[in-house]
């Protein structure tokens, strides 16, 4: 069977209380790296009517990540199917995918700062359009940890990235589909009036 990525997202107003908390709960910074995402699709879109993900992240290292459908619904936590490996240059791995028939989907870049707390995993994500927090790991581990980090439950993210995108872009009628801060360099818009459509409640 195939690995499990467990995990929820929270929107965060204000960094550094939330980073000082996961500090003081004996997490380990791993460090502050900025992200280059592509994602991958086929000409009949097969990926994307699947609710598969064929990506290429470029940070400190270079990682192709395959993630699919969960074993069954969650509506605690998103739950993925993610298989992961290193990959030694980025540049021949983008050459190999589009020699095998696919091509450049989407771009989305972040910063991510992350902390590690035994198997637990806290990702600080600096979006182009907003700051959220990601806890992967085990699903009691990561509702303790929530808990003690001071996040309400009720207010946890189920939601990606690209979809929190996509309902930007179309209530802006914007005319990219690549995240990067660039593109957001002029676009004035406050997630925060509209993250409470995107919480799971209780």
């Amino acid at each position: 069977m195939d690995p499990l990525e467990i995990e929820i997202k929270f929107y965060l107003t204000d960094i550094d209380p939330i980073r000082n908390r996961i500090i003081e709960l004996g997490a380990i910074c791993m460090g502050r790296f900025f992200e280059n995402n592509i994602r991958f699709e086929d000409e009949n879109k097969s990926l994307m009517k699947k609710g598969h993900l064929l990506r290429l992240r470029k940070d400190s290292k270079a990682t192709l990540t395959f993630k699919s459908p969960g074993p069954a619904s969650d509506n605690q936590f998103k739950i993925r199917r993610e298989l992961e490996v290193e990959v030694s240059d980025f540049s021949i791995m983008n050459r190999i995918l589009e020699s095998l028939g696919f091509h450049k989907k989407q771009i989305y870049e972040k910063w991510r700062e992350t902390f590690v707390s035994d198997s637990t995993i806290f990702c600080i994500d600096t979006m182009p359009y907003g700051d959220f927090l990601e806890i992967e790991g085990e699903k009691e581990d990561i509702r303790n940890l929530a808990h003690e980090i001071g996040l309400k439950w009720e207010k946890r993210i189920l939601a990606n990235y690209l979809g929190i995108f996509s309902f930007i872009r179309q209530k802006l009628n914007l005319p990219f589909s690549d995240i990067t801060f660039d593109n957001f360099e002029n676009v004035e818009f406050d997630i925060g009036k509209y993250i409470h459509l995107f919480e799971a409640g209780a």
